[in-house]
């Protein structure tokens, strides 16, 4: 197999790393334990949320879904979080979901299979989601004859083009549709043509909409019940996701222009996350661990900074929340423009570049949102909430990254997604002291890539090795659907690898 080396990889190759020996492994804050909530997690190694599209259409548990978490948990993380999963029925592809009753049968199994690989060593939560539609974008015939609602402003720009009224809606579509771009910048109102180039996107600031004006009143129950069902699936505990794209994120964005109790102003935008985490702490007790994932910036003009992190943390961290996992970035409002027929994807500009940094991109992907997460966890200590671990991600990949962010108080916790894609056993053979036979990340960005065409996650470090009848493959057979086993012998177990 032909392997990208990391000297390709300029302007910012993979740092050096020492690998730990045993001994010095189970003296390092990484592999130490830490109390989260009311449940002990046996070191602060954490695997976050993806999503690798491996659920039915409709969201139910596969075997394909168990494979993938079982492989996971066979790295024995301190917290593996599954995937963003829908807390409503809305058309999410392959995308799990945890909308009624019906879902908890297949989610049980998935416990079950992950308890079983970890040994019982791994706290098992799951990421709850809400989010608005989206649509493809349109052609442009599609978009005129079929999409575009005709007002009197279409109808008047056609009397003054053509010099005479219609109200044959039919002809107004087809002068439209024959119109160049410049011309619909004039025509069509701000949402239309972003409809048109992008895609219909529903907005939290589109309380024109019933569904969207009473989202407050709906969405604290939703996720209470999802709660509920997680909580008798058997997880510890559940990941609300107030990050990146999505409706809670979108509350809590400078963004949220909204002219209710829940839009404007610091206090308003916070409100319906802070509702939320309520209801789904009244619902599930005290003694099931309840965590929120947030944004530290959100890298778009206009957008949340550091400062209503710091705010928002300590606002869950006065309504009993167990965790806070820190992100950044990841938005639709600069995502670049999708082809006809595709969806927009969030993570494309550079929002999301500060998401899900590459080597190839002009800034370091290495622990870009470290400092940040620093300046939350010390606001929270210093308001007493040094209980509360902070769980920080974004590149993240090696032994020494990972000690230093612990040791100099910048987190509590460390979160790696592509390295524990890379190789799910990394935590596991540095804390044997075996670090040397860890198969590094190289930061290419081929498995999101994959996501966002919504396709079967992988790894190009691993999904074409030893393609046997043994090995489970996607649907195009050209790549596997979870990493090469990896059985430590006894002699390896015994050995201690020095850098």
């Amino acid at each position: 197999m032909n392997i990208i080396t990391q000297h390709s990889l300029a302007p910012h190759p993979l740092p050096v790393d020492h690998y730990p020996t045993k001994e010095q492994a189970k003296t390092s804050m990484l592999f130490s334990p830490i109390r989260i909530g009311t449940r002990m997690a046996k070191q602060r190694t954490w695997v976050p949320a993806m999503v690798p599209w491996r659920a039915t259409l409709d969201g139910y548990v596969t075997d394909a879904v168990l494979d993938w978490y079982r492989r996971f948990a066979l790295g024995r993380p301190g917290v593996l979080v599954v995937e963003a999963t829908g807390i409503s029925d809305i058309a999410s592809g392959a995308l799990l979901r945890i909308g009624s009753d019906q879902y908890i049968e297949g989610l049980s199994k998935l416990v079950s299979v992950v308890k079983e690989a970890s040994e019982g060593e791994t706290l098992l939560f799951i990421q709850l989601i809400d989010f608005l539609p989206i649509k493809r974008r349109p052609s442009i015939d599609k978009f005129f004859g079929k999409y575009l609602s005709i007002t009197d402003i279409h109808r008047q720009w056609f009397r003054n083009y053509y010099g005479y009224r219609t109200q044959d809606d039919t002809s107004i579509r087809d002068a439209l549709m024959s119109q160049d771009d410049a011309c619909w910048q004039v025509v069509l109102s701000r949402r239309d043509y972003e409809s048109l180039c992008y895609g219909y996107r529903e907005c939290i600031t589109d309380v024109h909409l019933s569904r969207i004006q009473t989202l407050p009143q709906r969405l604290p129950f939703d996720f209470a019940r999802a709660a509920c069902r997680a909580k008798q699936a058997g997880f510890d505990g559940v990941e609300l996701h107030y990050a990146h794209a999505y409706t809670m994120a979108s509350f809590l964005s400078r963004r949220n222009t909204r002219t209710d109790n829940y839009g404007g102003s610091l206090e308003n935008r916070v409100r319906l996350p802070n509702e939320v985490l309520v209801a789904v702490r009244k619902q599930v007790g005290s003694d099931f661990l309840v965590g929120v994932r947030m944004l530290t910036q959100e890298i778009i003009e206009g957008g949340s900074d550091c400062s209503e992190a710091i705010f928002y943390a300590e606002m869950f961290a006065q309504r009993q929340v167990d965790y806070i996992s820190l992100s950044r970035g990841g938005k639709f409002e600069d995502a670049k423009q999708p082809n006809i027929g595709q969806v927009r994807y969030p993570y494309t500009g550079d929002s999301g570049h500060e998401c899900i940094p590459a080597v190839s991109h002009t800034q370091s992907p290495f622990g870009l949102n470290v400092e940040d997460a620093g300046k939350v966890r010390c606001a929270l200590v210093d308001r007493g909430y040094h209980h509360i671990p902070v769980v920080v991600s974004g590149g993240i990949a090696s032994f020494v990254q990972a000690e230093s962010v612990l040791q100099n108080g910048s987190a509590d916790i460390i979160a790696s997604a592509r390295q524990s894609l890379a190789d799910p056993d990394w935590f596991r053979k540095l804390s044997m002291g075996l670090g040397r036979e860890i198969r590094r990340c190289i930061f290419t960005n081929y498995c999101e890539g994959l996501d966002q065409k919504h396709k079967q996650v992988t790894c190009q470090l691993w999904d074409r090795l030893d393609l046997d009848e043994a090995v489970s493959l996607d649907i195009t057979r050209k790549r596997r659907l979870t990493a090469p086993q990896w059985n430590p012998s006894c002699d390896d177990q015994n050995t201690q690898s020095h850098s």
